[in-house]
């Protein structure tokens, strides 16, 4: 499996690309971050994130994109920037046709430390064990769309198999 990694941000969009699959080891294929400048119009930010994620997309052809979920935060601003990014994200896999999984930052961290409370020091130094990294990825934003792809190569499979069970059963539109 081959999965995009996004942690998604208007001036730092992280994103990294993970090959591999559940019991098996993992690599890196890209590790890196789309930048914008916050002094450009929002339009103009949004086309450059798109032109980003597509360029990538066309490179390493991920069999889904796994999307950091945008949780609520004190600094709306922050927020909706995070969002916003977000939506072109899941606009340029939906236009592609490809999976696309949602993982909280709880959920990332404890797929990648086994405590969904680490730090981002902890995720770091883990991201670069589980991928035998010569070295920590930098700038954390990066570090963070690892984990965010590992946590759907180890995860995201499962939960798209069980939803797919429920659908086909249709156990999603019954209630006990």
């Amino acid at each position: 499996m081959r999965v995009l990694g996004v942690d998604p941000g208007l001036t730092r969009c992280g994103v990294a690309v993970v090959e591999g699959a559940a019991g098996q080891s993992l690599s890196a294929l890209h590790i890196g971050v789309i930048t914008t400048p916050a002094g450009d119009e929002l339009a103009d930010r949004l086309v450059a994130l798109e032109r980003g994620l597509e360029a990538i997309i066309e490179q390493y052809q991920p069999d889904a994109v796994a999307i950091e979920r945008v949780f609520s935060q004190h600094n709306v601003r922050s927020a909706m920037a995070t969002a916003q990014a977000a939506g072109v994200a899941l606009l340029v896999a939906g236009r592609r046709g490809i999976l696309v999984s949602m993982h909280t930052p709880t959920e990332v961290k404890a797929a990648v430390t086994g405590s969904g409370r680490a730090d981002k020091a902890q995720v770091t130094v883990m991201v670069t064990k589980v991928l035998g990294l010569a070295q920590a990825p930098k700038p954390a934003d990066a570090a963070d769309a690892l984990a965010i792809a590992i946590c759907d190569v180890w995860r995201g499979a499962a939960k798209r198999r069980l939803a797919a069970a429920v659908a086909a059963s249709g156990a999603g539109r019954q209630r006990a």
